[in-house]
């Protein structure tokens, strides 16, 4: 059996995405599966699958904006800006921050920020990854990423340890794609004058999923094809994250056949990737053509849906 739809897993600790996406085509027997985003191997919760016709909306549900929750520990910086990795800075927090202090801290990181990639992580730089060149004790310069950051906010109070004389405290925070959360927490340690680190992280939200949607693969194990089959969302669910514009019966043949259109061939203005609909089925993705002003080109086909 083929399924096409999208599938959200809670990914658990100690596996990497990929590993997810293999044991679901294990599991389903279909190769046709891709996921929306890569987490950390240390990180937990909502990976979202897509199955068959659905591999099709991967791009345009991995912009959607993604939420964590997550620590923060004041005090020591680590090679990996994560607790997985050696300490390599220390400074003792001698007067804890108050709360105000924190969240004006964070409130200040709203926005449009520049983020400088860890180099535990995968981008390219001249070819390599940077965690090659980390492994191999290299130094190169790195990138300088924009991303933006919807919300930052602490949750519960922050608990200071007199012995070790550090502080800590958990946060939620909402931020597009490409964010690294770990560097999110290293330069909030700076703006507050510390070395810090990022204590554990758990997704509660990506392509417009929250975390009580999600499904386990252990229940995914166990599941009959009729309980998979009802788990699965179907390719509407794109609505929530693109528009979206019902067909006129004269403007369907030229979607369905993929033509390159006019601007003025629909009621409205296609600014961006558009789902098109008739007789609520999803027929296509359209939107502006990059190189021809005023067109508009396919991006995606789903004929015999």
């Amino acid at each position: 059996m083929t399924y096409h739809g999208i599938l959200p897993i809670n990914k658990p600790k100690g596996m990497t995405s990929h590993d997810v996406v293999f044991k679901a085509r294990k599991l389903l027997k279909m190769k046709k599966i891709g996921h929306t985003g890569t987490l950390d191997p240390d990180v937990e919760g909502v990976l979202v699958l897509c199955l068959g016709k659905a591999t099709k909306l991967v791009n345009y549900l991995m912009e959607s904006p993604k939420a964590y929750q997550g620590g923060i520990f004041l005090g020591q910086a680590t090679e990996t800006e994560d607790a997985s990795g050696a300490v390599i800075a220390s400074q003792p927090v001698l007067n804890p921050l108050t709360d105000a202090q924190v969240d004006q801290a964070m409130a200040a990181m709203t926005g449009e920020i520049q983020q400088i990639p860890p180099y535990y992580s995968a981008v390219k730089v001249k070819g390599k990854r940077l965690y090659e060149y980390a492994r191999a004790g290299q130094r190169v310069e790195r990138p300088v990423r924009q991303a933006q950051i919807y919300d930052f906010q602490r949750q519960g109070a922050t608990l200071y340890d007199p012995q070790d004389q550090s502080q800590s405290w958990n946060f939620q925070v909402t931020c597009s794609k490409g964010t690294y959360v770990r560097t999110l927490a290293v330069d909030l340690g700076k703006s507050l004058g510390y070395p810090a680190h990022m204590t554990w992280l758990q997704r509660t939200m990506a392509a417009g999923f929250s975390l009580d949607q999600t499904y386990s693969l252990a229940w995914l194990d166990q599941a009959s094809p009729s309980q998979i089959e009802a788990a699965i969302y179907s390719l509407d669910h794109v609505k929530k994250i693109l528009p979206w514009l019902a067909l006129k019966p004269d403007q369907v043949f030229s979607i369905q056949h993929g033509q390159v259109v006019d601007q003025d061939f629909f009621d409205q203005d296609l600014s961006q990737a558009t789902a098109l609909y008739y007789q609520n089925q999803l027929l296509a993705i359209y939107g502006p053509h990059p190189d021809k002003a005023g067109r508009l080109k396919p991006f995606a086909m789903f004929p015999d849906l």
